[in-house]
């Protein structure tokens, strides 16, 4: 039977919010993926101004779901692979503070559970290099913009960069994670 009244959220950094917002929605149990902004000093930011990488702010993916189908444990699980968290401040060519690998727990068993999956992942052979994701509290969370919602569903084909780089994306998700799709 499915929890409607206890739906927790995850926020995490994994680059562009393009590359992995769909990726997150087509789990079992993820009610809903927002992408926004966190972890900056400025308010309300815009998009051009987190791309000028003075604001603090990171791309992130905002997820509400049912810990009853998926555990934040889960997630954790498919954020170690859906992006590179060994690069500091980039994601392949998308370079900047705002593409930072990032966990912002909400609460401190989340940072408990974000802690020890950091340990465990660095530790294991999954990722040749160090463990350079950021793991800190959740101070601050803004929508991005409408035209980022959705984006990679919307208007995909169109643009060469999802082409290029998500679809990679979206292949190796399917195969590693077909039995937790929705």
């Amino acid at each position: 039977m499915e929890n409607t009244n206890n739906l927790e959220t995850a926020t995490f950094g994994t680059g562009c919010f393009w590359c992995t917002e769909p990726l997150f929605k087509k789990l079992k149990g993820v009610k809903s993926v927002i992408s926004g902004y966190s972890g900056g000093h400025v308010e309300n930011p815009t998009y051009e101004q987190i791309c000028t990488k003075g604001t603090g702010h990171a791309e992130i993916v905002r997820i509400t779901f049912d810990p009853s189908i998926i555990s934040f444990e889960g997630l954790l699980d498919v954020f170690w692979r859906l992006h590179d968290p060994t690069t500091l401040n980039q994601q392949g060519n998308d370079k900047g503070p705002q593409y930072r690998s990032a966990i912002y727990y909400h609460d401190d068993k989340q940072k408990a559970i974000a802690e020890k999956s950091k340990e465990e992942t660095d530790a294991s052979d999954l990722w040749p290099n160090p463990i350079v994701t950021e793991i800190a509290p959740l101070i601050n969370y803004y929508p991005a913009e409408d035209y980022h919602q959705e984006y990679y569903n919307r208007i995909g084909s169109q643009n060469p960069y999802c082409t290029f780089v998500i679809d990679p994306k979206v292949e190796k998700f399917m195969k590693e994670f077909k039995d937790q799709i929705d």
